[in-house]
């Protein structure tokens, strides 16, 4: 059990590696627009790519306020996305809820990396803190299910 005060971009980032790099199952995000957590880097990808592989049911589930960068601009996460399709969802949040400033990611239901502010880096690393993370898991399938938009590169029709 840890945690963890993070008040630097660069810790940040490394909060996202060790979070990944520990996923055996699932991984829940709600961020703003993705940008900040560099998912489309190759090692992350690659991290993402371990667990779909596993195939152990819903494994990826991302809400995003703006998908617009997503669709855009993380060419190599969306391919993942559309192979994946199965294993993975991804949507844009309504309107509604665009007020949220604050950023998640949720690894296994145990682990979690919450940042307070979305433009700024002070967040909270918690590792084996089932506990701790289970209002916000609990926050993150509220806003799930708040609905939205599906983020697919795939063209639907004939």
């Amino acid at each position: 059990m840890a945690r963890e005060l993070i008040t630097s971009w660069a810790d940040y980032q490394t909060a996202i590696d060790r979070l990944l790099a520990i996923a055996t199952h699932h991984i829940c995000v709600y961020d703003e627009d993705l940008v900040t957590l560099k998912l489309d880097s190759r090692p992350r990808l690659e991290h993402i790519k371990r667990l779909l592989d596993a195939k152990h049911g819903d494994i990826l589930r991302m809400a995003v306020r703006n998908a617009s960068p997503l669709r855009h601009q993380h060419p190599l996460l969306q391919q993942l996305l559309t192979t994946y399709g199965h294993l993975t969802a991804a949507q844009e949040t309504p309107s509604q809820i665009a007020h949220l400033r604050d950023s998640m990611i949720i690894v296994d239901g145990k682990h979690g990396l919450i940042r307070f502010e979305r433009d700024m880096p002070r967040s909270k690393l918690l590792i084996d803190e089932a506990d701790e993370l289970r209002p916000y898991l609990a926050r993150f399938e509220e806003i799930w299910t708040e609905g939205g938009v599906r983020i697919t590169n795939s063209v639907t029709g004939l």
